[in-house]
């Protein structure tokens, strides 16, 4: 079975290993990383938080089509740390897609939402 194929990258093209030409800078995509943070204090379980996040992170992911992950605190029963990320051509749309998602996972947890912040990947 043959091995894979390694194709020469032309000079100052951008390869997977290779920089960015600077006129592509411009080019690229905006990825943008909503981290919201949860205190679901009628949680008694883990059982009970899982409910809790997995309803969130459906909501968001089909209304907003971002990638979801609880990324913090998994085995803590009434706190989680869930980010959202999305990559949009330009930071205006990425940032009014997370900004809905922020105020859909304000209205779904209401005061069980601490705090969301928004971070910017360049």
């Amino acid at each position: 079975m043959p091995g894979p194929v390694s194709r020469p990258v032309p000079p100052g093209a951008a390869g997977i290993s290779g920089a960015p030409r600077q006129e592509d800078r411009a080019a690229m995509a905006s990825i943008g990383v909503l981290t919201l943070e949860l205190k679901i204090d009628h949680a008694h379980s883990l059982k009970d938080k899982r409910h809790v996040v997995k309803s969130l992170k459906e909501k968001l992911r089909s209304r907003f089509n971002v990638a979801v992950a609880e990324i913090d605190c998994q085995d803590l029963w009434q706190r989680s740390v869930v980010a959202a990320v999305t990559v949009a051509p330009d930071r205006p749309r990425a940032g009014q897609v997370l900004q809905a998602a922020e105020k859909e996972a304000s209205l779904l947890l209401g005061p069980f939402l601490v705090s969301a912040t928004l971070e910017w990947l360049d």
